[in-house]
């Protein structure tokens, strides 16, 4: 990926569906008296039925979608997110694993196919996820790669109404919540707005002040998050920054990227519908509405020394063993998982635990939450 200013055009079809999402834009920003904040508009932009990015049927995952995710990477990604599942449920005596947001499916497969492996597979492999497209894209996935398994897979509409037991699983699911964009003027937080300038969306008082974001969702999120875990574990993976960082003097336009076709640029407000919207992770802020809903933090690290701690060395060595020629293809996909100019130390591992106590084997190499 790189960051352009160059996109391709959308053909015909999608800009015809930008345009009748654009429409509803409109008519909400025309309902509010002329501007709406921009949380709304992604909102709008990423979740509107039928027509919003993550719920409409476009390819957004993988070499013809918009980005890739470290499952499509590599399944060493999934296998040592499987090791880490596994010490959970093996501690609870068994359980359950819900994931939510589960992209193409290949994590789901990934994971399963491991922890059969190794003798430790859930109850239930529960996936919640509001895209259509996504959930057909899951169903096939995982009939190809574990047919036998897919009577353990449920979809939800919902998260469960009775708490379950075992892990919550999250990858990339924090970034692509909708966010709140402020500046700050004369010392003062001005939340900003979207408006319509002819037949395009324009910032309604932006200025050259410093800039940043903030998820106003998260503390009724990870509340949610506690309610749905009797005991177990969330696992959230995701890009981002301990509060110090995110805001610091030198970030003053703040983390907010555009996804579309492998390019990455800055503009959220074109194209409504057909390029993901994402935010840098607050990890403080993440932490502190953990805590706050009565969840306990149970460990906070770069995905790098995440994967080291949950067996990657060795998981290397049995893929190597088992298939000699990959060599070069599996170092790469270990030095893109692992690499800190790659997605080793902009990417990090936090979870939270409810009703378990056992260290978790995932930061035992490294354990920042003093970062925090």
């Amino acid at each position: 990926m790189r960051f352009t200013d160059t996109l391709p055009t959308p053909p015909a079809e999608a800009l015809a569906h930008s345009a009748e999402l654009a429409a509803r834009i409109l008519a909400a920003i025309t309902g509010n008296g002329g501007s709406i904040r921009f949380h709304d508009f992604m909102q709008m932009a990423l979740y509107e039925p039928g027509l919003g990015y993550y719920v409409a049927g476009l390819r957004k995952i993988g070499a013809d979608g918009d980005f890739v995710t470290a499952p499509e990477i590599s399944p060493l990604f999934s296998q040592c997110l499987a090791n880490q599942c596994a010490q959970i449920l093996g501690e609870l005596g068994g359980g359950e694993i819900l994931e939510l947001g589960a992209g193409s499916g290949k994590m789901a497969a990934d994971m399963l196919k491991h922890l059969e492996s190794i003798g430790c597979l859930p109850t239930r492999y529960r996936i919640l996820d509001l895209s259509p497209e996504l959930r057909q894209r899951q169903h096939q996935t995982l009939h190809q790669h574990v047919p036998h398994l897919l009577e353990r897979v449920e979809w939800l509409d919902s998260l469960p109404a009775q708490p379950i037991r075992g892990v919550i699983v999250g990858n990339e699911v924090l970034d692509a919540m909708p966010v709140e964009v402020f500046q700050m003027v004369e010392g003062e937080r001005v939340i900003q707005t979207v408006i319509v300038q002819g037949d395009e969306f324009h910032w309604g008082n932006a200025t050259d002040a410093y800039t940043s974001e903030f998820n106003p969702a998260l503390p009724a999120w990870m509340q949610s998050m506690a309610d749905t875990l009797e005991a177990g574990a969330l696992v959230l993976i995701d890009y981002g920054y301990e509060a110090a960082d995110y805001y610091r003097p030198e970030r003053n336009t703040g983390t907010l990227i555009c996804h579309y076709q492998h390019r990455v640029h800055d503009n959220p407000l074109i194209y409504p519908g057909l390029q993901d919207i994402t935010a840098s992770v607050d990890f403080t802020a993440a932490a502190n509405a953990g805590l706050d809903a009565g969840l306990n933090l149970g460990g906070y690290t770069t995905q790098a020394a995440f994967l080291a701690s949950s067996g990657l060395e060795t998981l290397f060595m049995q893929a190597l063993e088992a298939n000699p020629a990959s060599q070069h293809h599996l170092a790469q996909q270990v030095r893109t998982l692992s690499l800190p100019s790659e997605m080793g130390e902009r990417f990090k591992v936090m979870t939270f635990t409810k009703g378990f106590t056992p260290a978790l084997a995932g930061f035992r190499l490294a354990d920042q939450r003093h970062r925090l």
